[in-house]
C-alpha cells in the first residue's frame, strides 16, 4: 500500500506542512499539491464544495507527493466511509467533545474486527494499491478536532480512545467556546490549547492546528504541534493580491481596498 507519510513523518518528529483548500478546484488542488506540502487537506466543512469537487480534488493531489486528507463536515459515518473510500488517507472530524463521539471517529476510519467501515474501497484501491483492505487500519488517520470547552474538559477521556492518530486544534472555534469571541488577545483559549497540547504529549499523540500564516506556523511549531496548516487557499489568494494592488496604487498605499477574508480561517 501506498505509505502514508504524514504518520511517518510525525513519528520520527519532523514537521508536516500542511495545505487547506476552501475553492473547489482540481487545478489549484493540483498546484498545492506540488508546492512542497506534505498534505493537502480539502476542506467539506466550511468550504465551498461537495463530494463531486472533492473527488476530483482527491485525484489531481493524487498525481502530487502531497497525502490527500479531508475535513468532513461533521460525525456522519456514511460521509466519512464515501470519503475514505475516495480516496482519504486520514479524516479530520470537527467538534469531537467527547470520547463516544472519538470512538464513533475511529471506528468509521477502520474496517471490521477495529471498527465497522463498510467494505467498498473504490477509488481508494486505486490510490493505496492492491493491499489496501490489508492495511488501511494502520495506514488511514482518524484525526479529531478538539474546539470547545467540553472537549478541553474531556481532552484525557477522547486521547485515550484507542485508534486516535492525531488531534487537530481549532483554535477560532475553541476562542469562541472559551473566550465568547475571536478577536485578540484570547488568554483562556491559549491556556486551553496549551492544556491539551500538555495531554496529548503525555500520550505521545501529536497535535495539529490551523494558522493564520507561516508566521502563526512557526510559532505554533515552536509550541509543539506536529502538524502546521499556515493558512487556506483562500486566504493566501486575496492576501496575495492585495498586496499586489498595494504595490500598485496610485494613491495612498494605505488607502488600498483591503482583500476580504485575509484573515480567513478555523
Amino acid at each position: 500500500m501506498r505509505s502514508n507519510t504524514v504518520k511517518s513523518r510525525l513519528a520520527a518528529g519532523e514537521t508536516v506542512v500542511n495545505a487547506w483548500l476552501s475553492i473547489g478546484s482540481s487545478y489549484s488542488a493540483e498546484g498545492v499539491g506540488h508546492s512542497g506540502v506534505h498534505s493537502v487537506t480539502v476542506d467539506l466543512q466550511h468550504g465551498m464544495m461537495g463530494f463531486q469537487e472533492a473527488l476530483h480534488m482527491l485525484q489531481a493531489i493524487s498525481a502530487t507527493p502531497a497525502v490527500p486528507l479531508v475535513r468532513v463536515p461533521d460525525l456522519d459515518p456514511a460521509k466519512i466511509m464515501h470519503l475514505l473510500d475516495a480516496g482519504a488517507y486520514g479524516i479530520i472530524c470537527p467538534m469531537i467533545s467527547t470520547p463516544e463521539q472519538a470512538e464513533t471517529l475511529v471506528a468509521a476510519c477502520r474496517y471490521p474486527p477495529f471498527g465497522n467501515r463498510s467494505f467498498g474501497p473504490s477509488r481508494g484501491l486505486l490510490y493505496g494499491g492492491k493491499d489496501y483492505v490489508a492495511r488501511a487500519n494502520e495506514t488511514v488517520m482518524a484525526i479529531p478536532m478538539i474546539e470547545t470547552v467540553e472537549a478541553v474538559a474531556r481532552i484525557d477521556e477522547i486521547l485515550a480512545v484507542d485508534g486516535i492518530d492525531m488531534i487537530y486544534l481549532g483554535p477560532n472555534d475553541l476562542a469562541f467556546s472559551v473566550d465568547g469571541h475571536v478577536g485578540f488577545p484570547r488568554p483562556e483559549s491559549e491556556r486551553a490549547i496549551a492544556k491539551v497540547m500538555a495531554s496529548a504529549r503525555q500520550r505521545d499523540i501529536p497535535v495539529g492546528i490551523f494558522c493564520s500564516d507561516a508566521e502563526d506556523a512557526l510559532a505554533r511549531r515552536a509550541q509543539g504541534c506536529g502538524l502546521v496548516t499556515p493558512g487556506n487557499d483562500f486566504g493566501h489568494l486575496t492576501r496575495s493580491m492585495a498586496a499586489a494592488v498595494t504595490a500598485l496604487a496610485d494613491d495612498d498605499p494605505s488607502e488600498a481596498l483591503a482583500a476580504p477574508g485575509t484573515a480567513h480561517g478555523y
